[in-house]
């Protein structure tokens, strides 16, 4: 049996929440130009919708994706506009790796003497509070086998990660370090200056 446990013994991030990284406050609704790309995208999924590429698919499609934006709001993501290739490839060749190495790891699990597999729910508090940094970070620990992300604390910039085979303390460490080193090759690649400068 799966024994889970929580870890909140962990130090918490001496950095004060309202020193972290984030969206300008004052900004209550996206610009055009931060609401362009979702258009966009809501526009080709209703063409591909309809499988017709047309002026009627087009035109409907925008009057479409206009109306979404309006009446389910989202706050703005905004982008850092930086990119870095190198940290880019960095970050792409890592999380390869991992899934392959992770699939026979999780393989080697399911194979342990009953009883014998352990797994653990760790608290890991992020060093950004960037939407976009956050979202990737967690859909990068989710994507590799062995750990999810299984809530997530927007405001505090917070990740519960469940992962498996945490048997030790120093198991749950290397966990939440693991983590961490993810949201730094995130920063790295598409992170603004202050961010990289937060964790480099």
């Amino acid at each position: 049996m799966i024994d889970d446990t929580v870890n909140d013994g962990a130090p918490r991030n001496e950095t004060a929440d309202d020193d972290l990284p984030t969206m300008s406050e004052d900004r209550a609704h996206a610009t055009f130009l931060q609401q362009l790309p979702l258009l966009v995208a809501l526009v080709l999924l209703w063409m591909m919708l309809w499988g017709s590429v047309s002026v009627l698919t087009i035109l409907t499609g925008i009057v479409v994706a206009l109306l979404v934006t309006r009446a389910f709001y989202l706050p703005p993501v905004e982008l850092s506009r930086r990119f870095n290739p190198f940290w880019a490839i960095a970050f792409l060749t890592r999380f390869f790796g991992e899934l392959f190495v992770a699939s026979f790891q999780v393989a080697a699990l399911a194979f342990a003497p009953k009883g014998r597999s352990r797994s653990a729910i760790v608290r890991v508090q992020l060093r950004t509070r960037a939407d976009i940094i956050m979202t990737l970070t967690s859909i990068t620990i989710s994507l590799v086998p062995g750990s999810l992300v299984i809530e997530v604390d927007r405001r505090h910039a917070v990740l519960y990660v469940h992962v498996l085979g945490a048997s030790s303390a120093d198991d749950v460490e290397e966990a939440r370090h693991h983590t961490l080193s993810i949201e730094r090759l995130i920063i790295a690649a598409i992170g603004s200056k202050a961010e990289w400068e937060l964790v480099r």
